[in-house]
């Protein structure tokens, strides 16, 4: 009698077939695939499944395609080429948006220094930050990774995955130092954040709950 619960394995794929069928996932993903999931996808070994998403990666690159493969936030998406940006905006009707100032510098403290509290982060930069924190957390570029072990339990931020593909960043190790963030001048900022999605600082003070208690 045939087991019910056995479950049927899909045929190995040859190289061609596994690279046509890597690239369809890639292009049906809402976001950066990492490795592993499109090894278990296809049945592969991750090594034989890296093989191939370098040979695409190349092949996109060479054929000058509308589109390229990239490494970001631990794991692989199809992009279209920066070069392209403002004839996509045309399709989408969208004017470019860019961070404002005050995100960036609240993001660059967060991404340097976390776990980092609110408190923290307005004693760098001088000034009440709750709008901006507000904002980084509805855009999900910033995320509460948990809570201080301090009177009044203050909450604790650190940057998201999504806060990596919105930068184009493998991981974190891919920061630029410090010092060349900071030598970054309003003109390469504005060439560095013209990306398809941005940010845009909220008026005020309305901050996030900072009791974890309650």
């Amino acid at each position: 009698m045939r087991d019910v619960n056995c479950r049927c394995r899909m045929k190995i794929l040859d190289t061609a077939e596994l690279k046509a069928v890597i690239e369809a996932l890639l292009f049906a993903a809402p976001g950066p695939v990492r490795l592993e999931q499109l090894a278990l996808a296809v049945e592969a070994e991750p090594d034989r499944v890296k093989r191939q998403l370098d040979e695409l990666e190349k092949e996109y690159r060479h054929m000058q395609r509308g589109f390229v493969l990239v490494e970001l936030a631990d794991g692989y998406q199809l992009r279209t080429r920066p070069e392209h940006a403002e004839w996509v905006r045309r399709l989408h009707s969208s004017r470019p948006v860019r961070i404002s100032r005050a995100a960036l510098e609240t993001l660059a403290i967060v991404a340097y220094r976390q776990p980092v509290t609110r408190a923290d982060i307005e004693y760098l930069r001088g000034v009440d930050s709750g709008g901006v924190v507000k904002s980084l957390l509805d855009k999900r570029l910033v995320r509460i990774v948990g809570k201080m072990d301090a009177p009044g339990r203050p909450l604790l931020y650190g940057t998201s995955r999504e806060f990596l593909e919105f930068f184009g960043l493998r991981t974190l190790k891919d920061l630029p130092t410090l010092k060349e963030f900071t030598e970054l001048t309003r003109e390469s900022e504005s060439l560095l954040l013209d990306f398809e999605a941005g940010i845009e600082e909220e008026p005020s003070p309305a901050a996030p709950e900072e009791s974890g208690e309650g």
